[in-house]
Order: C-alpha cells, then structure tokens, then sequence
C-alpha cells in the first residue's frame, strides 16, 4: 500500500513532537512536513501537496476551520482534526472530516483515523464535496462570530436554581401512573401513542409526540427525529454517522439516531 504524505500541524510543540512520534511508528504514513500555526499550513499544503493533514482547530490567528476553507479553491486533503475540545466534534464531521481526535491522543486512534483516511483516499473523490463544505465552514464561523460579538457566556442547558421536576401522568383503564419528567430517558412515537422510557421501564401514553413535547421541560428534552425525543440528562455519547446523521448513546443499550433536521439541538447540548 502506498504511503501517505501527511502533513501535521499544531501551535503546541510538545503536542507536534508527540504527534510525529506516534505517526512514525505506522508504515503507512510519510510525514513530508510540521507546522505551528495556520498560515504555515495553508502554505505547506500548497507546496507540499500531502494527502492527509493532521489539523489542530484552536490555534491562534489562522483556526483549523479556516485553514480548510483557504485550501478549498486550490487543494482538499484528507483532514483529521486533532483537539482538546471536544464541542467542535460535530462541526468537524459537518465540514468532512475523516476523523476526530481529542487529546491526549491514543496510538489507537490515530491508527483508526490513518485506517479511514486510506478507506477514503480508495473510495471517495472528496472534491465533490466542496460546496457543501464550505457551506458547513460558513456556518461554524457566523456562530463563532455571533458568540464572540455577545461578549457572553453561552447560559447553562440545565439551570439547577430554576427547575421544577414536573410530572407526566400516563392513564391505564383503572390506574394512574405518575413519572418524573427527570426519570424519562427517552420517548419514541407510536402511532396515536408515545412510549415512554424510564428507569427500565416502557410506559405508553395516547398522545402525540408535539403534544407530548409541548408537556415537557424544553430545557432538558430535545427533539432528535421526526418520532423521537430524548432526554439530554441521559446522553453518555455522541456517535457521528452518515450524511450529517449521529446517534446518542443512552446508558449500555439504547441507541438513539438523530436526523439531519433535528442534529442542533446536539450541538447545543455539546457547547453548553
């Protein structure tokens, strides 16, 4: 299999030194240059033209992100985005990203993001990508301008001094049962009914998912799909699928997708 020609790019020394240490170690990697800011990248790349770029997203002047939006009118190399901040993870699969990498950074990880970067160098023309990654950059810097222009923090998704625990009170021929809206991990719609699931339990209630929704605390419950609502107290992961998709990861076993149309509210909760 043929080498690849990476590049590797991050404002932090130590974190370079490490970084060339740990690609050394795999045979399929050539690394053909170092950078430590942005600007050196966008240069690099051009002179260089390597197939992947090992790419830090926090670093001063020049961003991650606007490295990539510099190359797209000349040269798109694989990117893996390297990071202690894992609130940019969706942003980086929205702007096509073979992987994401928080640090500190694992030899298994950056054998997995090398594996997929061969993966798609095999099977992907990633240039017909552009439009709509330099539509997703656009994107992340209007928010990344909106937050700066604020001059404020982003406020908490939970507000512990001002939440009331409501109830949902669920109807069954001669019983009453009444759930904690803090118990209800996640609900999915079934027809004329929502199921409700709470501490190992599936409760069924004849509602509609809108008007169930409109019941329950919009601080902490979210709407991921077009037949499912989660509870964001409950999420443990956040997968990145295909396409703009993800699933959450909800305790061991439930596995919850989120749509394209719905995935914000995800990315809310990870700034938040």
């Amino acid at each position: 299999m043929t080498k690849l020609k990476t590049l590797i790019v991050d404002d932090e020394p130590l974190a370079l030194k490490l970084l060339r240490a740990k690609l050394n170690k795999i045979p399929d990697i050539e690394i053909v240059g170092e950078c430590k800011n942005g600007r050196e990248a966008i240069a690099a790349t051009l002179d260089l033209s390597p197939q992947l770029i090992f790419l830090d997203i926090q670093m001063p002047g020049l961003d991650g992100f606007d490295v990539v939006k510099s190359l797209q009118s000349d040269i798109l190399p694989l990117i893996v985005f390297t990071t202690a901040y894992e609130q940019y993870a969706l942003d980086a699969f929205d702007v096509h990203a073979v992987d994401y990498i928080l640090k500190p950074i694992d030899d298994e990880r950056i054998v997995r993001a090398v594996q997929r970067a061969q993966e798609r160098l095999e099977g992907v023309d990633t240039q017909e990508d552009k439009p709509r990654i330099l539509g997703a950059i656009d994107s992340i810097n209007q928010r990344k301008n909106s937050e700066t222009s604020s001059n404020r923090s982003i406020p908490s998704l939970f507000p512990m001094n001002t939440f009331v625990d409501k109830k949902i009170v669920i109807k069954d021929r001669d019983e009453i049962t009444i759930l904690k809206q803090s118990d209800i991990e996640w609900v999915d719609a079934a027809g004329d009914y929502v199921c409700l699931h709470s501490q190992g339990e599936t409760h069924i209630k004849r509602s509609t998912l809108k008007e169930l929704l409109s019941e329950l605390d919009d601080n902490i419950f979210k709407r991921v799909h077009r037949s499912t609502i989660v509870n964001l107290n409950f999420i443990d992961k956040v997968i990145p699928h295909t396409k703009g998709e993800f699933f959450l990861l909800l305790g061991e076993f439930e596995k919850i997708k989120v749509s394209r149309n719905y995935k914000d509210a995800i990315k809310h909760f990870l700034l938040g």
